[in-house]
């Protein structure tokens, strides 16, 4: 298996969601792991339908990962209507903020989510952001869609915990739903990384349609 030191050369990172809490289940883990590695780069995110509570759990979550708030990008649109009530708004959003942020890699849900949203979103990106690596996460859901993936980013056990402790104090909002689950997060974790070989024996797990190397 080869490992490549990608995160300690990245400079600008832009990770979006399309709920508040995705952009956390999906790459918290990452983020921190990059964090650590590579505490020179910058990070930004970007999530879509940030409303009610659900705005103010996203600046809750943002700020225990970015060291400056205006690092992050709330809009409004409707949850779970985004292919549907304004998909013009949602891409013009996203080439909006493109246009003021050039990031080496864009962390963004996968093309083939189950959830609407999330596919659409991850479709949009590879739209806006062509020349950018783009790393797709991957979030575990009932709909039983997880698929193949071809990245992995081990991480250390503490960063693990406090990513799933983090999820559960910054969206209590969310803590009623079956997949909201401190078992169902760790074992996707675990199984990535017994994939990724990970000492930890943790790793988040991504999709890249398209890598060049230079």
């Amino acid at each position: 298996m080869s490992r490549v030191p990608l995160l300690s050369s990245v400079r600008r990172v832009l990770a979006i969601g399309a709920h508040p809490d995705d952009i956390e289940i999906g790459c918290g883990g990452t983020l921190r792991t990059l964090a650590k590695v590579n505490p020179t780069a910058e990070v930004r995110w970007l999530v879509l339908t940030a409303e009610g509570v659900r705005h103010d759990e996203a600046i809750d979550s943002a700020k225990r990962y970015l060291p400056d708030p205006e690092r992050l990008t709330l809009h409004d649109f409707r949850d779970g209507y985004l292919p549907y009530a304004d998909p013009a708004g949602v891409k013009e959003a996203l080439a909006a903020h493109s246009a003021r942020f050039a990031p080496d890699v864009v962390l963004a849900p996968r093309r083939d989510d189950a959830h609407q949203d999330h596919a659409f979103l991850g479709r949009l990106v590879g739209q806006v952001h062509r020349r950018q690596l783009v790393l797709h996460y991957e979030i575990a859901k009932v709909d039983g869609d997880l698929g193949p993936v071809n990245l992995y980013v081990p991480l250390a056990a503490d960063d693990v915990t406090a990513k799933i402790a983090d999820l559960f104090v910054t969206f209590p909002s969310q803590t009623h739903r079956g997949w909201f689950d401190d078992e169902a997060f760790r074992s996707l974790l675990r199984l990535r990384g017994l994939e990724a070989g990970s000492e930890s024996g943790y790793a988040e797990a991504f999709l890249t349609e398209k890598l060049v190397v230079s």
